[in-house]
């Protein structure tokens, strides 16, 4: 069964506090996943549809499938932004969606991300779904919760609405989860840099970005 990764941490701040020496979660998967050649996302590659942070043609690209009500996706976020900008220009931070069957609104909340980025305002949705996920996974009807966030983020709310509920939004989803399980994903988050998923020694934020490092170009020699 699918199923959300255990952090150690229980938030960013705890990164900074532990000096960068903290696990970010764990997993038992015993080999890190890899790309096909065919499935990688080049840096030319048509990314309209992509929901991506950093620069859109940076040489390094993470790509991460997360669940809006997965507690260890949550955590990771913060940090996540915080890779961006130490790399920018040269890291690209690609979400795709991958909501576990386990939590009973992430595919909700994935479709109004979804309809947010219709009115351009995905990352607003995704950051205002992670914060305030503590009390949205609990309730029994989070759609008024979502369209209170979208009201918040000034979109139309009935737009909105129509959208959350369009089929043009599920087969977007879809798509991000049928990318996943061809790869073989299974669990939350899951992070790929380039083609390669962060590996069980790699799963530390100076491990991350060792892994970063390497995947940057070398320094031209003089």
């Amino acid at each position: 069964m699918k199923r959300s990764l255990p952090f150690i941490i229980i938030s960013v701040i705890a990164l900074a506090t532990l000096g960068g020496g903290a696990m970010l979660y764990r997993a038992k998967r015993p080999h890190p996943l890899v790309i096909p050649k065919d499935k990688i996302v080049g840096a030319r590659a048509d990314n309209a549809s992509m929901h991506i942070r950093g620069s859109r043609d940076a040489t390094v690209t993470l790509e991460e499938f997360g669940d809006f009500q997965c507690p260890p996706c949550r955590l990771i976020a913060g940090f996540l932004d915080q890779l961006v900008e130490e790399y920018r220009p040269h890291l690209r931070i690609i979400f795709r969606h991958f909501p576990l069957s386990s939590h009973k609104h992430a595919r909700e909340a994935a479709l109004a991300a979804e309809a947010a980025g219709l009115q351009g305002r995905f990352w607003e949705m995704h950051d205002v779904l992670y914060r305030e996920q503590v009390g949205w996974s609990k309730v029994g009807d989070a759609a008024e919760l979502f369209n209170s966030y979208a009201g918040m983020l000034k979109l139309d709310l009935e737009r909105f609405k129509k959208d959350v509920a369009a089929e043009k939004t599920k087969a977007r989803v879809a798509a991000d989860v049928e990318r996943g399980e061809s790869l073989g994903v299974k669990i939350t988050p899951t992070i790929f840099i380039n083609d390669r998923e962060l590996a069980a020694d790699n799963r530390t934020p100076n491990g991350v970005r060792a892994m970063i490092d390497a995947a940057l170009p070398a320094e031209p020699t003089r």
